[in-house]
């Protein structure tokens, strides 16, 4: 496990090391460096789970820092979704007042007879963000209810904190992921310039499937298909923590052939080339360390899940303003603005564009 769990930290991270050294469009870049760390998290994590797996289930723990970090990633495929087709003004230009095609596959044919509105992307929206607030909380009750012996990974027990723990889980979960699927339902036609299928397989495959692989390996456990007690390294562990173990093993080896699909999904050809044949009309590159301290930098969903969840919610768009930018340097002369004054004069003009209160 320990070579598999290697090999894919060395690709990733060589892989995070070429976004940085050429992040030449960071609205996009801080996204898909997020969700390329799902590897290194997830990898090591498992390893070192598996290497304290017969001491007092200190890898309850260490999932639990991997289960908030999941929530993370969701919210970040989806917000580069959205900055891929320009934010939501160009998404509802596109897609405003057309049919829902009724599908089983995607799980709208309860939605036909209805049109999409902004009321649908923020729903896809509060989907995925109600899944990024359920994962840190179940985690942390999760690590308390440890600390007092009323939880047992595998234990279906209506006394064990565990099945009510995986009941929310699965709720949530099953939500987010039909939120996603909304989405790319909606919007196929106009991500299929980024060839968003391998994408949206892999981060699919890495979070919901890894969830239920475990689920399905407790059960297992629990129909005795798989011993409940071991003895490993001279100590009896118990009911749930051989299922955690081989989970922990599988997620090792995962990781590496995860580590290539994203190295595929999320190639950096493209902002390398624009860094080569950029001109000047490119923001200056930032150093390596600023630009990843602004990637993991949780502001950004902090921020959209006290709008799309406030009451007074008022329904404006978060469009991508490079072209404005490049238009208001064209039209006041060559005086360029610092990032930084920037970026506060693009979030009061993303206040400023509202659409209907109508259309909700």
């Amino acid at each position: 496990s320990g070579l598999f769990v290697w090999s894919a930290l060395i690709l990733t991270c060589h892989q995070i090391y070429l976004h940085l050294s050429n992040y030449t469009i960071p609205n996009e870049q801080r996204y898909i460096i997020r969700i390329l760390f799902i590897v290194p998290i997830y990898s090591f994590d498992s390893w070192l789970s598996l290497l304290l797996i017969g001491n007092d289930q200190y890898y309850v723990y260490f999932n639990s820092v991997r289960d908030c970090y999941e929530a993370f990633v969701i919210y970040s495929f989806l917000s580069l979704c959205f900055e891929y087709l320009g934010g939501e003004s160009a998404i509802m230009s596109e897609i405003r007042g057309k049919p829902i095609k009724s599908s089983c596959l995607y799980g709208t044919c309860c939605l036909q007879g209805m049109s999409y509105s902004i009321g649908f992307l923020r729903f896809c929206k509060q989907a995925t963000l109600q899944f990024c607030i359920v994962k840190p909380i179940m985690a942390l009750v999760t690590i308390v209810l440890q600390a007092y012996g009323k939880y047992h990974d595998g234990d279906f027990n209506v006394q064990s904190g565990y099945l009510y723990i995986t009941i929310i889980y699965n709720f949530s979960v099953s939500l987010a992921l039909y939120a996603l699927f909304l989405f790319y339902f909606a919007t196929k036609d106009l991500l299929r310039p980024f060839e968003p299928v391998l994408k949206f397989l892999t981060i699919k495959a890495v979070i919901f499937l890894s969830f239920w692989q475990g689920m399905l390996l407790a059960i297992l456990e629990k129909c005795r298909v798989i011993p409940e007690v071991q003895i490993i390294n001279g100590e009896e562990v118990g009911a749930g923590t051989v299922a955690a173990g081989y989970q922990n093993f599988i997620n090792c080896i995962e990781m590496l052939f995860a580590a290539i699909a994203l190295r595929y999904a999320f190639t950096c050809q493209v902002y390398r080339e624009k860094m080569e044949n950029s001109t000047g009309n490119v923001a200056p590159m930032q150093s390596i360390s600023s630009g990843l301290k602004e990637t993991m930098s949780p502001q950004d969903i902090v921020q959209d899940a006290i709008h799309n969840f406030s009451p007074t919610y008022q329904q404006y768009t978060q469009q991508s303003m490079q072209d404005a930018e490049v238009k208001t340097v064209g039209q006041n002369g060559p005086a360029e603005p610092s990032s930084r004054h920037f970026a506060k004069r693009k979030k009061q003009i993303e206040k400023m564009m509202l659409i209907s209160d109508d259309e909700m």
